[in-house]
């Protein structure tokens, strides 16, 4: 605003202050479309330049009765919206540089198969360390898919002796894998 229009603004806060309710209507008509470009020239980004006027608006009315200076109101709102929008650019940056923390951690993903590729490698090693009678039931009954039937006929056993080995390959496996 010109310097001449300052006794316009610091006549209208003094008419807000005495309980004039009309005067604050004026001075956002006078102000508003200031306070947007104010904002957008910090955040560049419309919406949120609207949403700091908006903003600054609420505290510049809470604030107004106890301003002492009436024809300071233009630098002192200013003051407030420059503020807030430096708070939005600030906090915004937080958030860029969290996501930027959070995308050089691990991914989940990653940590879960790494875990997978290690219990894969211990399971592996777990089995190798069976007798080779347990291996084979292990290995055509979880990798192969065969039923205990199938696999009493493939190794001609009774499918009581699969189970059998079966049950004991697994609990030969819980204690190796548990040390």
């Amino acid at each position: 605003m010109k310097p001449t229009n300052r006794s316009k603004d610091g006549a209208l806060v003094l008419d807000y202050q005495s309980g004039n309710e009309k005067a604050l209507p004026l001075l956002v008509e006078r102000w508003h479309r200031i306070f947007c470009r104010k904002a957008y020239w910090i955040t560049k980004d419309p919406d949120v330049a609207k949403d700091i006027a908006q903003e600054s608006w609420k505290t510049i009315i809470l604030k107004l009765k106890d301003l002492k200076d009436v024809n300071s109101f233009g630098s002192w709102a200013q003051t407030i919206v420059h503020r807030k929008a430096i708070d939005w650019t600030k906090a915004r940056q937080r958030e860029r540089d969290k996501l930027k923390e959070l995308a050089n951690e691990p991914k989940l993903e990653e940590v879960i198969s790494d875990e997978r590729e290690q219990l894969k490698q211990s399971l592996l090693k777990a089995i190798k360390e069976l007798p080779v009678n347990h291996q084979v039931v292990i290995k055509l009954f979880y990798v192969e898919a065969y039923s205990l039937k199938e696999i009493g006929e493939l190794l001609d056993i009774g499918i009581g002796t699969a189970k059998s080995r079966l049950f004991h390959a697994r609990e030969k496996l819980k204690t190796t894998l548990k040390k």
